[in-house]
């Protein structure tokens, strides 16, 4: 991939659970010079109703933030934004209505990215803001719906998790009415036990030099262990321990006032603790440095590697090939026909931003994962991986789509699922994938001959293709193929003829 120019001003919006946050940066000579930072405390977490919904008061709580954010990106003319919703948009049922009016208000769209990809996120983050020391990390980031756990050596993870806990979670689980008591922290403790214990074994087993936090609940212990002058700011069990005694003395969170604790941070303070406790005590974690980067640094940071020949994506791409045994000389001969084809017909079918190049270009090279698991209906199980599978770097919106494309790359198309697709890939796709089908059809005989050159002219639902003089009939297995795809098009609206 080509190196391009990082945008002189870039940003990234992390929607958590408890807070929005807001980073803006200059790239400078390999490193991101801050030029602000905007946080509010939303607690979309606590917003979600008994049916998975985000409620009302939350939807009106989130929004003016985010026209705040927008304003601020426009007024400092951000260039390039990553927007990313977390734990408690992954859980939220009939969240398209509240992220059209979100992507309205800020201006940008939104990805929901899976757990796994939080973490790594995260680590990248932790890593590209902390001095570079030999050994394995352990990074730890306790936020408001969820918790993440890494390992990584330099600026690579090794080994990830992401738990369902959070500091707003369990706060409302176990202290919503305030009341803070030696049994209810019991209850608390014991329930991210049980989160922890399936991981214990193996992250103990596979072992860590030194162990850092990040993000709220880790750096709000850290800033009162810090104001009490217990430490200089390093966790350790001890510490943490004491701060559950004091709490559980207080009796409430209204009475629980700590030096060092915000006055937004007290109604979850208590449920962190909880969390962290355990962990230290899980993990075996004698102290605990605190890092300044996290996930909106990592997002900073993945954007340069996009810009630059870093994409995560990418090397997702490349491991699933090898995990899958995919040819690679046939994905190749596909995906070089693939951004033929979609030069031609992208001005046409609206397909000129640069995602449509990229999305193809992968599904090209992973439109065969499916067959190491079944010649049979292969198309449907390699949608089904790309669907489900963890791939670095990829929201879900993306992999959704690339999934779609690959499970439409043959045979009778359904596209159904195109229609959880957010706007406007929820139209374009279609073209995407015919231009696929129509790749994948003409290397059918998997022969490293090259194809000739062939002109596709494209309007509307109609599609023209003009081979050389004589060719087709030189070739009538492809040019039967050709007659059948015509029909299975047919039946969604397209047109396809054969010159």
């Amino acid at each position: 991939m080509a190196r391009s120019k990082v945008p002189d001003v870039i940003a990234a919006v992390d929607l958590g659970s408890n807070s929005f946050h807001m980073v803006v940066a200059r790239y400078s000579h390999g490193q991101l010079i801050i030029l602000d930072r905007l946080r509010e405390m939303v607690r979309l977490a606590a917003g979600l109703d008994e049916t998975g919904r985000i409620d009302r008061h939350a939807i009106e709580t989130a929004l003016p933030c985010l026209e705040r954010f927008g304003q601020r990106l426009r007024d400092m003319k951000a260039e390039s934004v990553r927007v990313v919703g977390t734990n408690t948009l992954r859980r939220a049922k009939r969240r398209g209505a509240f992220l059209d009016r979100a992507r309205s208000a800020l201006g940008h769209p939104i990805e929901i990215i899976s757990g796994i990809e939080e973490a790594r996120l995260i680590y990248l983050g932790v890593a590209h803001t902390t001095p570079s020391e030999p050994g394995r990390r352990l990074v730890v980031d306790i936020g408001g719906g969820s918790t993440e756990i890494i390992i990584g050596e330099g600026v690579h993870a090794r080994k990830l998790e992401s738990l369902y806990m959070g500091c707003v979670s369990t706060s409302s689980r176990f202290f919503a009415d305030g009341e803070i008591t030696e049994k209810r922290m019991k209850r608390a403790r014991l329930a991210a036990r049980l989160e922890l214990e399936p991981v214990r074994t193996s992250f103990r087993e596979y072992g860590w030099d030194q162990a850092m936090g990040t993000s709220g609940t880790i750096r709000s212990v850290s800033d009162v262990l810090r104001a009490r002058g217990i430490s200089d700011g390093v966790i350790t069990p001890t510490a943490v321990e004491s701060l559950i005694e004091q709490a559980i003395r207080a009796g409430s969170i209204e009475r629980m006032r700590l030096a060092g604790l915000s006055e937004e941070r007290i109604p979850v303070f208590a449920g962190g603790l909880a969390i962290l406790a355990e962990i230290l005590e899980i993990l075996d974690i004698k102290h605990m440095r605190t890092a300044d980067g996290a996930l909106r640094e990592g997002l900073l940071y993945d954007m340069i590697g996009r810009l630059t020949d870093e994409d995560a994506r990418s090397r997702s791409v490349r491991a699933m090939q090898g995990r899958y045994h995919v040819d690679i000389a046939q994905a190749g001969r596909v995906e070089a026909t693939v951004l033929d084809f979609l030069a031609q017909a992208q001005e046409a079918w609206g397909l000129e931003d640069p995602f449509a190049a990229l999305v193809m270009s992968w599904a090209a090279r992973l439109h065969e994962v499916g067959l190491d698991v079944s010649h049979s209906h292969y198309h449907k199980h390699g949608a089904y991986l790309l669907e489900h599978a963890d791939m670095p770097g990829f929201p879900q919106e993306e992999q959704k789509i690339l999934a779609c494309i690959v499970g439409a790359h043959r045979r009778k198309m359904h596209l159904g699922d195109l229609e959880d697709l957010s706007p406007p890939w929820h139209l374009k796709v279609e073209f995407l994938i015919v231009i696929l089908r129509l790749a994948v059809l003409l290397h059918r005989g998997r022969s490293a001959e090259a194809l000739p050159k062939i002109t596709l002219n494209a309007r509307g639902r109609s599609l023209e293709m003009a081979f050389p003089r004589g060719w087709i009939d030189a070739h009538p297995l492809t040019q039967a193929d050709l007659e059948n795809e015509s029909d299975y098009l047919k039946s969604t609206g397209f047109r396809l003829k054969v010159l």
